[in-house]
């Protein structure tokens, strides 16, 4: 392992720009200078209002951060809801999720270059101190190697990065010596380890303390690794080695992106989603430009933009290429087997994707960027957040937002690009949405539920790297900044490393791998900054012009106006491809379409294998029980505000929340606490929620009790220590076997640790208020107002009056009822029954399954009368041919699943041996 060269000292200076380097920044920077040359149709926004949501978007960062400083830090993350930090093995686990926490303040290392962007100088200089003294490398922790690549190292040196950058200016971090780069580097040794396999590629996870493989380590055993993983590593490794001069971090990540080429599906010029780090065989064979390979392409383009390397723009391009031929299905990005690109292999999108438009922006392809943009934000607009994953006809796949930063991403990259207001005044709604949704007393809490408004207790790190640094940098004048942001590139977590980068420490060999898998047309790589004439044509309503078609995309327009059909066949006058969803066996000419499936043409041959996974995911959904959606328990008084959303288990008796009514009122605790006797307090209850602990009677038998007390409701609390929403699958109450048309109050279930914010609330206030319902309940924009700081410094003091109602039940009649997912890729979990015979539906099934009893939303309504005139001409096609007996013709449906079954497996098998 050795050094060649020096790193970068505190005391040297910034080398001139070569030739070779302005070529990369160009290529980087060259779209940016698009903003003089039009401005579309959208009104201007005034300097004035652009400086106020800037200084929004200041207040917002100071009051995560600063929560997160009070009540976290030296935690990893802040949990917003319980006001404390989240350290690795003393919260319950949640999966991989945890794998980024490595008890090295996380949030405080990727939020260091956001504070210079936010001319945040002296918090920065604090912060720095605090990671030199506190932060230790060398925890027996195992964390996720990628995760700790682009937040931890990627923080590091764009920490050092800026450091340096503002020591040059003279007045902050005279004292700074490279310390941050010298942890970066540790750090990155730590790290080596992964990639001791036979292909290069690196473990998924490593031991900070003890690596790969030793007893201690506790990994080493993994076989698979996604793309992404493997593949985003290049920008802070080859930066390491520029800043150090120790060259063996590029090499190990330049040889495991070699790898991945090398293994890309050669007739289609694909990725999968995973691969064996040992064999290099593709485990995922679907490819997409979401969740698993997103920044793996990402990187290719950046790589090219730092280190100068055509081999990775010659990569990318043939990427690129390959992805608007199969993926782009405009306005919509879908998944596709690598081997049969033709063939989509998911009817659903996921919310990583919405990065894309802004790698387009820097590709320069502007029109598909702008397509996908503005279908994502009327997702946004139906959703207030994008959801976790939403099907092609726009409904909630799965309902979680963590608070990801992608699309605000995306919205900066147009704007510099096109300098339209209308990505101005998407900012804007983001910055709205936050604040009315997401923000809570102790910071701001991701979305458990898009469909209700319910909370999750976390606020990942990247909030604070990404977020507000984008939505920041949308807002602000040149001026604004105490650096030239152009300087730099953009991490995949955004972090800023230096553009002149590419000039130092050039010692890895550019030999160009790209050449010996295949061969290439220079002819089809743009070398130059794209041509802005083209780009943006002379037209002020140019985006305006592209953007309109989509604007009603999700509210109005049918499901099967979005899905692609092929131009051939509206060409030639037929219909669009028989879906799962819509077939009926009784339909003549939907059966006629089945018997033509793989006998007609290959194009047959994919609609009919499409339409069999389809039919089969199905099937197997409709076979499984049929669960009531999550409910919300929503704190409104002081200082809570509507704030804090509690995800609930709803009940199978009682009043149903879904059917346009809410309840509203003070809670109190019962006695006895677990209710299964006659209440002794029941003037405390008296038109109030009572609280009741699970156990010791059914739960029917509960909700009858606190009701002849007078109770308006119940909220019944796990007597499970511990248990929490966001490890446990949804907990649905079932009554007790007999009739419960008695029981007319609404009854929900909180975990433990949900219950114990309200119990905690009713112990330090005297009234506490909650709105039990469906869905959480817009707050008063009065009463937001009211809400707001007094001061930048002390984003806490709130001065705010707590809603008020005349009546506890208030009628929902006119708010839209949570959609449901029409397919469900998760498999499901059930908890046995215990004592109080309940029903366990798991997260992704409350995500998809359907909802009892809902009215129809505007996105079917729309499509009522088109498939009620196509029901009516099939049963008049029907009428008129009575000399077919298609009742003797139908096949059960069990018998044609397990032929398709059959198929399906044939398929898979002739795609092994196509490897």
């Amino acid at each position: 392992m050795s050094e060649a060269g020096s790193g970068r000292g505190s005391g040297s200076s910034v080398p001139q720009r070569t030739p070779w380097s302005l070529v990369a920044a160009t290529a980087a920077l060259c779209l940016v200078s698009a903003t003089s040359v039009w401005t579309a149709g959208a009104a201007p926004m005034s300097r004035e209002e652009k400086q106020k949501l800037g200084n929004q978007v200041l207040e917002m960062f100071d009051h995560a951060y600063g929560n997160y400083m009070e009540h976290a830090y030296p935690a990893d993350e802040l949990m917003p809801l319980t006001c404390r930090g989240r350290v690795r093995g003393q919260e319950p686990s949640r999966g991989d999720v945890d794998d980024a926490l490595g008890k090295f303040s996380l949030t405080l290392i990727d939020s260091l270059d956001t504070l210079v962007v936010l001319n945040k100088t002296k918090e920065f200089e604090d912060a720095v101190r605090k990671v030199l003294r506190d932060v230790n490398l060398d925890n027996d922790v195992v964390v996720s190697v990628f995760e700790t690549n682009i937040r931890v190292l990627g923080g590091l040196l764009g920490g050092h990065s800026l450091a340096i950058m503002l020591k040059e200016k003279g007045e902050y971090m005279q004292w700074y010596n490279d310390e941050l780069l010298q942890m970066a580097k540790q750090l990155g040794y730590k790290l080596l380890p992964a990639f001791n396999t036979t292909s290069g590629l690196p473990y998924p996870r490593i031991n900070l303390k003890f690596g790969i493989r030793k007893p201690e380590a506790r990994t080493g055993t993994e076989t698979d690794t996604c793309t992404a993983c493997a593949g985003t590593l290049i920008l802070e490794f080859a930066a390491l080695s520029r800043f150090t001069g120790a060259t063996i971090f590029e090499e190990y990540a330049r040889k495991a992106l070699d790898f991945l080429w090398e293994k890309r599906q050669r007739s289609s010029n694909l990725v999968g989603v995973t691969i064996n780090i040992h064999t290099g065989d593709w485990v995922r064979k679907d490819s997409g430009v979401g969740a698993g390979i997103d920044s793996y392409y990402e990187y290719l383009l950046k790589a090219y933009v730092l280190l100068g390397d055509d081999s990775f723009l010659e990569r990318f391009n043939t990427h690129y290429e390959a992805i608007m031929r199969y993926i782009s299905q405009p306005p919509l990005l879908l998944d596709v087997h690598i081997h049969k690109p033709m063939l989509n292999a998911r009817t659903w999108m996921d919310a990583l994707l919405a990065f894309f438009p802004g790698l387009q922006v820097l590709k320069g392809d502007i029109r598909p960027a702008i397509e996908t943009h503005e279908m994502l934000y009327q997702v946004i607009k139906k959703h207030n957040f994008l959801p976790e994953a939403f099907t092609t006809d726009f409904r909630v796949h799965w309902a979680q937002h963590p608070l990801r930063p992608e699309f605000a991403e995306s919205t900066y990259f147009l704007y510099k690009a096109t300098g339209d207001p209308y990505y101005l005044e998407v900012g804007k709604t983001l910055i709205e949405n936050l604040n009315k949704y997401a923000r809570v007393p102790c910071g701001f809490a991701a979305m458990k539920d898009v469909r209700t408004g319910s909370h999750e207790d976390r606020m990942d790190s990247f909030f604070l790297a990404e977020m507000f640094k984008y939505l920041y940098l949308l807002f602000a004048d040149k001026e604004d900044i105490i650096f030239d942001i152009e300087d730099y590139i953009f991490t995949t977590e955004a972090h800023l490393l230096p553009l002149w980068l590419s000039t130092t420490n050039q010692s890895i060999s550019k030999k160009n791998t790209t050449s010996e898998y295949t061969e290439l047309d220079d002819s089809n790589f743009d070398w130059t900054c794209p041509n802005t004439q083209i780009l943006f044509p002379n037209d002020p309503l140019y985006a305006q012009s592209i953007r309109e078609p989509l604007k009603n995309v999700v509210d109005k327009s049918c499901p099967r106006g979005i899905i692609r059909v092929r131009e051939e066949s509206f060409r030639s006058g037929a219909k669009p491809p028989l879906r799962a969803r819509d077939f009926m066996a009784t339909n003549p000419e939907h059966l006629e379409i089945l018997k033509k499936m793989g006998a007609a043409s290959s194009i047959d041959a994919e609609d009919g294998l499409r339409f069999m996974q389809e039919m089969i995911e199905l099937s197997s959904q409709q076979q499984k029980e049929q669960q009531l959606p999550p409910r919300a328990v929503q704190i409104i008084s002081h200082p809570f505000f509507g704030r804090v959303v509690l995800t609930a288990g709803p009940a199978q008796f009682g009043l149903d929340l879904s059917k346009h009514k809410e309840t509203r009122g003070f809670v109190a605790s019962s006695k006895p606490y677990n209710g299964c006797s006659e209440l002794t307090n029941p003037e405390a209850v008296m038109g109030k929620i009572a609280l009741i602990q699970r156990g010791q009677c059914m739960f029917a038998e509960k909700a009858r009790n606190i009701q002849n007390a007078g109770a308006i409701g119940g909220i019944v609390i796990d007597d499970n220590e511990g248990s929490s929403s966001d490890t446990a699958p949804l907990f649905q109450m079932a009554g007790d076997g007999k009739d419960t048309d008695d029981i007319k109050i609404p009854m929900l279930f909180l975990f433990s640790k949900e219950g114990s914010i309200i119990l905690d609330a009713l112990r330090d206030y005297e009234e506490v208020e909650v709105l039990l319902s469906d869905k959480a309940k817009d707050r008063d924009p009065e009463t937001e107002n009211e809400e707001q700081p007094s001061s930048e410094h002390d984003p806490q003091n709130q001065s705010a009056e707590p809603m008020t109602s005349n009546s506890q039940e208030v009628d929902l009649a006119d708010q839209e009822s949570p959609e449901e997912s029409s397919l469900n890729s998760h498999p499901e979990l059930l908890s046995p029954a215990d004592t109080d015979n309940a029903a366990s539906v798991s997260p992704s099934e409350q995500n998809s399954n359907p909802t009892e009893n809902h009215e129809p939303t505007s996105l079917d309504g729309e499509c009522t009368d088109l498939d009620n005139q196509l029901q009516e001409q099939s049963e008049t096609e029907e009428d008129s041919n009575p000399n077919v007996s298609w009742g003797k013709k139908v096949q059960p449906i069990d018998s044609i699943l397990a032929d398709w079954n059959e198929d399906i497996e044939a398929f898979e098998m002739m795609e092994k041996d196509e490897l």
